[in-house]
């Protein structure tokens, strides 16, 4: 059985609590996209209320802002790449906090689902030289892997230039409108880039292999005050990814998709729900997290970050026992 397969039953048990309980809230901050999926459904069709947790989820503009409500306590819980993690609390992050950021990644969401979009005129990493590539920030998040793909394919760092735009919807934004020529998106904001005619040159998962994206994270801090509730979230989460992959449940996910993501049609929706759900690359069921995709992550930056140090040591950036305590 995959390692993100899920109890069959679970979903459905989970929205029938034996003994009701007022929703405590916790307040999540989150890139725009349909990643965020499963909050929608949860909230829609009361995951999260069964396991007496209210999320508000707010859609930040860039990793550096998101770093520094978690820091000052402005949210309880972030939906960021794990290398966000890591940056910050290695003192590599893209911004000074003004405070150790004691960051820490309690489960895992994805791989990243990322694939290099291109202009219609560019066919291959040669046509890359000389053009402008869209990050979020330069010393975080997916840059590196970005630059990594370069790399690879015989192109320099130099060779091209770079735009610090913000998150995915933003690049997403500034390539349909020819502000930058090449950006990485994750799904379904690949799907939206290619409707509209642009290329995709490559998907992140066939060059780095095992990859760690996007997580649960906050701090240490936050942890020890509201790791109840950020449990009982881990709980409805679990719940929601669980009943949206029952494929009986596809028509209303879709539907979902389109009231939530502006000028998504049906077709693409349909798309993303098939890419994001995907047994083996969507989703992770179990939220567990991918710990040889954060070795990755890892050599990632201890080859690309500044000031350089060799990551080593994966367990540090994760709390091990949340999810066997939350699940328990």
């Amino acid at each position: 059985m995959h390692r993100r397969s899920f109890v069959a039953g679970a979903a459905s048990a989970a929205v029938l609590p034996s003994i009701a309980r007022a929703a405590e809230p916790l307040k999540i901050s989150a890139f725009a996209g349909a990643s965020n999926l499963p909050i929608w459904a949860g909230q829609a069709k009361g995951f999260f209320a069964a396991q007496g947790v209210e999320p508000t989820l707010a859609i930040t503009p860039n990793s550096t802002q998101l770093a520094r409500d978690l820091v000052a306590g402005d949210i309880d819980l972030a939906l960021t790449s794990i290398d966000n993690v890591v940056a910050y609390d290695e003192g590599q992050g893209e911004v000074d906090l003004g405070k150790p950021a004691n960051f820490v990644a309690l489960f895992g969401i994805d791989n990243g689902m990322l694939h290099l979009m291109v202009d219609k005129s560019i066919n291959d990493f040669a046509g890359l030289r000389g053009k402008l590539l869209s990050v979020d920030a330069m010393t975080t998040g997916y840059a590196f892997v970005l630059r990594e793909m370069l790399a690879r394919n015989g192109v320099k760092e130099g060779d091209v230039q770079w735009a610090k735009v913000g998150g995915g919807a933003q690049r997403l934004d500034g390539l349909l409108k020819g502000e930058q020529a090449a950006t990485l998106l994750n799904t379904p904001l690949d799907l939206i880039a290619e409707a509209r005619g642009f290329k995709r040159l490559l998907r992140a998962r066939d060059m780095l292999g095992a990859y760690q994206g996007i997580c649960g994270a906050t701090t240490r801090d936050m942890l020890a005050r509201k790791g109840k509730e950020i449990g009982a979230f881990a709980r409805g989460l679990r719940a929601s990814i669980a009943w949206l992959a029952d494929a009986s449940h596809r028509d209303e996910a879709v539907a979902l998709l389109v009231e939530r993501m502006k000028g998504m049609e049906k077709p693409a929706a349909e798309r993303a729900y098939d890419r994001l759900l995907d047994p083996v690359d969507g989703m992770y069921r179990d939220l567990k997290i991918d710990m040889n995709g954060l070795k990755t992550v890892l050599e990632l930056r201890s080859r690309y970050a500044v000031p350089p140090r060799p990551l080593t040591d994966a367990g540090k950036y994760v709390d091990a026992g949340f999810l066997d305590a939350a699940f328990k």
